[in-house]
């Protein structure tokens, strides 16, 4: 069995090897990365835009709680996609792959943000609502894991990747990584 301190160093050491990548796929490092996250994240603020955040799982239930804490601790409009009768409908009537893209489209202005977060970064649903984003002047912020090489890696303004390789692990991370980003916030603009 794992001890709890091997389980938290191994934690603390996926941390220190965190990756945030630019679109060209330039590595940013943490800091410069949650830096640059914070002055987009203050920008949108002071332009009255959205904060949108999807996920699955684990990950649905972060995104949830997130745009909670954008909105009463930051002061950001922020919004998901979670409401049953509209989750339910779009993946009965046309596809859960369209569950996100499908009101993005009808949301999401330009220069509004798409959060996505992933552990296997290849869901198909938060990949098209990636793509989608992008395609109509949105800015998509990625959090990732699992394999180096998944999809929403490589498709961010800035993409955060752990490289866990377990959806607990994963998870834990992302967890740390998004609240470290509304503390920050909140600390540094005194929200």
């Amino acid at each position: 069995m794992l001890k709890w301190q091997e389980y938290t160093n191994k934690l603390e050491s996926l941390m220190a090897l965190l990756s945030v990548q630019d679109p060209a796929g330039k590595e940013l490092g943490a800091d410069a990365g949650f830096i640059k996250l914070k002055q987009m994240t203050a920008d949108i603020r002071q332009a009255g835009q959205t904060i949108f955040l999807v996920g699955n799982g684990a990950s649905a239930s972060m995104a949830s709680h997130f745009a909670t804490d954008l909105m009463k601790n930051a002061g950001i409009n922020s919004e998901v996609f979670f409401e049953l009768s509209l989750l339910t409908a779009i993946a009965n009537d046309v596809s859960y792959e369209e569950s996100f893209s499908l009101p993005l489209e009808l949301k999401i202005k330009k220069g509004d943000m798409l959060v996505a977060i992933s552990s296997s970064g290849n869901s198909p649903n938060v990949v098209k609502a990636v793509r989608k984003s992008r395609e109509l002047g949105g800015i998509p912020i990625t959090f990732s894991a699992m394999q180096a090489d998944n999809k929403i890696r490589s498709m961010g303004d800035l993409s955060f990747y752990v490289q866990a390789d377990t959806y607990g692990n994963a998870e834990t991370c992302h967890a740390a990584m998004l609240h470290y980003w509304i503390d920050s916030l909140i600390e540094t603009e005194g929200s």
